[in-house]
Order: structure tokens, then C-alpha cells, then sequence
């Protein structure tokens, strides 16, 4: 892991060398290049994560129609849903297998933007520092990183859009439970964690919610892929 958060420092660094090549250094707009050239990179996983997951909701009426169904013999249940993720043709464990790709970068992108060694003036836009603001306390409500609570609030509405993008079934109890809980969590966590950190997550879900729109642009072809 520390290997991984050594290359994205170093990343950091050259996008931080671009701003002062062109005149307006900044580490702010360095971590907005370096999410967007990350996002991009990993697009070829998000497409494979995304699209299984969009497929599974599809089906989960027919699933539950069948889990009611043969809610007391579970071999016949086992064989049913195995016809139907064939016939619609889903990978139950597709959307697993780009996560578990992507998580160690996505971890090493969180340790590399929170520990790295910002040198100079560290402000960007309305933030006085994108580093703690107290660097002998960490931040809470009471010492937030971003004073007028402007990232944690589009950190809770762009996951709350991104999550919707991808959510059919709306009628689902525990979908509208995560459609709530997730975007107050990380709109809590964006609070308490240096603002660099909630200028990655910000845009990083703008990113996505731009890919996913072009993704689900033209639904026969996200079914078609979805395998």
C-alpha cells in the first residue's frame, strides 16, 4: 500500500508542477487533475462495475418473485436463479471482482491526498488550507475543514445523484435506506477530513456521474454490455 500512495504523491507532485508551469500554482486544482486522470484510467473497471450492478437491479423483481415462490425448497430456488441470471444474462459476481481491483488504489489515493507534504500556501477558492486546519486537532463540526460546509454538502449530493443513477428500484426498503444514509455518511466524514480529501471526492463523483450518463445513454447497449 505504501508503495501505491508513493506513486500517487509523486503524481501529485507533477500535477502540482503543471500549475506552476502555467502561472497558477495550486495543489487545489493539482488534486482535481489528479482525480480526473485517475477516474479515467480506471473507467474500463467502472464501466464493467457499474453495468453489472445496474443489470442485478433490473432483475431483483423477478428475483424476489422467485425467492417468494420457493421460499421453502432452496434447491429448486438455487437452480431458478441460476436459470434467470443466465437467461438475463448477469454475472452475479461481475460487479465483486472491479471493486476488489479498484480498492487498493482507491486506498492509496486516500492516504497519499491526506499525508502528503504540502509545501507553501495550501488555500484553494473559499478554503483557507486544504490540509486539518489545526494541525494539533482534527477537524469536527465545531473545526471543519471547509468553514462553510460547501464540500460536505456536494460530497452528500453528487453520491446521493450517483447512487440514483444506478438504483431501479426504488420501492426497495434497504435502497431507500443506503439513498439516505450513504450521502449523510460521507457528508459527515467530508467534515472530518481534510478538505483535499473532499475536493477528490467531489469531483471524483462528478467524473462518474458524467461516465455513467454516457454509459446509460443508450439502455439496449448498457444490457448488452452488462454481461
Amino acid at each position: 500500500m505504501d508503495f501505491l500512495s508513493g506513486i500517487i504523491k509523486n503524481l501529485l507532485t507533477v500535477f502540482y508542477d503543471l500549475t506552476v508551469s502555467a502561472g497558477i500554482p495550486s495543489y487545489g486544482l493539482a488534486i482535481i487533475l489528479l482525480t480526473i486522470a485517475i477516474k479515467m484510467l480506471l473507467y474500463p473497471l467502472t464501466v464493467k462495475q457499474v453495468k453489472s450492478m445496474k443489470a442485478m437491479q433490473d432483475i431483483q423483481p423477478k428475483m424476489k418473485a422467485l425467492q417468494e415462490k420457493y421460499k421453502d425448497n432452496k434447491e429448486k430456488l438455487s437452480k431458478e436463479m441460476a436459470e434467470l441470471y443466465k437467461t438475463s444474462g448477469v454475472n452475479p459476481v461481475a460487479g465483486c471482482l472491479p471493486l476488489i481491483v479498484q480498492m487498493p488504489v482507491l486506498i492509496a489515493i486516500f492516504f497519499a491526498i491526506k499525508e502528503y507534504n504540502y509545501v507553501g500556501d495550501t488555500g484553494f477558492l473559499w478554503l483557507k488550507t486544504l490540509t486539518f486546519v489545526d494541525p494539533t486537532k482534527e477537524a469536527s463540526f465545531t473545526n471543519p475543514s471547509d468553514p462553510y460546509y460547501i464540500l460536505p454538502i456536494l460530497s452528500a449530493v453528487t453520491t446521493y445523484i450517483q447512487q440514483k443513477q444506478t438504483t431501479t428500484d426504488m420501492t426497495s426498503a434497504q435502497n431507500k435506506m443506503m439513498m439516505v444514509f450513504m450521502p449523510i455518511f460521507i457528508g459527515y466524514i467530508t467534515i472530518t477530513f481534510p478538505a483535499g480529501l473532499g475536493i477528490y471526492w467531489v469531483v471524483g463523483n462528478l467524473v462518474q456521474i458524467a461516465q455513467q450518463w454516457w454509459m446509460y445513454r443508450k439502455p439496449a447497449v448498457v444490457q448488452g454490455e452488462a454481461k
